[in-house]
């Protein structure tokens, strides 16, 4: 039977919790060659390959079928690619590393409190100040799928690499899509999430890739071990 390649988060508090989860069910997850390595080992399971990756390269890699099941964010799947969810099973949420996906307005922005009056601002937009109006994020796959079913198209996207949450106060941006667990951060810069502006909740999920061979043996071996986990088996 081929190995199963598990990825996980290859630092900060993802890892830390990624880790703790797997613990907490029976298989623990070391790192032999220290924080530096990028190659692990799951206790009593010489089978499973363990790698170590930044979370956005896990979401490309089980959507691209290159590993077999990992951890990231439900998010990151959405974004990295439009057929990202129909590449993936979604086969346990992990109740960590709970963020929202959404559009955020100005606090002055008083008459905008849903969709509908932000597709209204979009349209008179540019005949009012000649340009069209900006959105600032880092999530564009997302932002255009949701723009596009609210029928909004009238719009320019900004692609933030910093701060999102700074691009109205600098004049970068009009308004932004971002992501956000509390809203504090949003707040602290003058925005607020519209009352129907949340895209996509998202949290760290245990997913399994759709496009990666799957082998009849090897099927098998990763149901049992998607069954001693609590998940759902593909």
């Amino acid at each position: 039977m081929s190995d199963i390649t598990l990825a996980v988060p290859s630092k900060g508090r993802l890892e830390e919790l990624t880790r703790q989860w797997f613990a907490e069910r029976g298989l623990s997850i070391s790192r032999p060659g220290g924080a530096r390595s990028y190659l692990g080992v799951m206790d009593g399971e010489p089978d499973v390959t363990v790698r170590f990756f930044p979370a956005s390269e896990i979401a490309r890699e089980l959507i691209r079928g290159n590993i077999d099941i990992g951890v990231t964010g439900r998010d990151l799947i959405h974004e990295t690619s439009e057929t990202g969810p129909a590449s993936v099973h979604f086969a346990r949420a992990l109740e960590f590393g709970h963020a929202d996906v959404v559009i955020a307005v100005p606090d002055a922005w008083i008459d905008v409190t849903h969709l509908h009056d932000l597709a209204d601002v979009a349209s008179d937009f540019r005949s009012r100040h000649k340009r069209w109006l900006r959105i600032a994020t880092k999530y564009i796959t997302i932002t255009r799928q949701h723009f596009a079913k609210a029928g909004i198209a009238e719009y320019r996207i900004v692609e933030s690499l910093g701060a999102t949450e700074a691009a109205p106060a600098s004049g970068v941006a009009d308004i932004v899509v971002d992501i956000t667990s509390t809203g504090s951060t949003l707040a602290a810069n003058g925005l607020r999430v519209l009352d129907d502006g949340v895209m996509l909740k998202s949290e760290a999920n245990l997913i399994v890739s759709r496009t990666a061979d799957w082998p009849v043996d090897k099927k098998a071996y990763l149901n049992g071990l998607l069954q001693r986990l609590g998940a759902d088996t593909l």
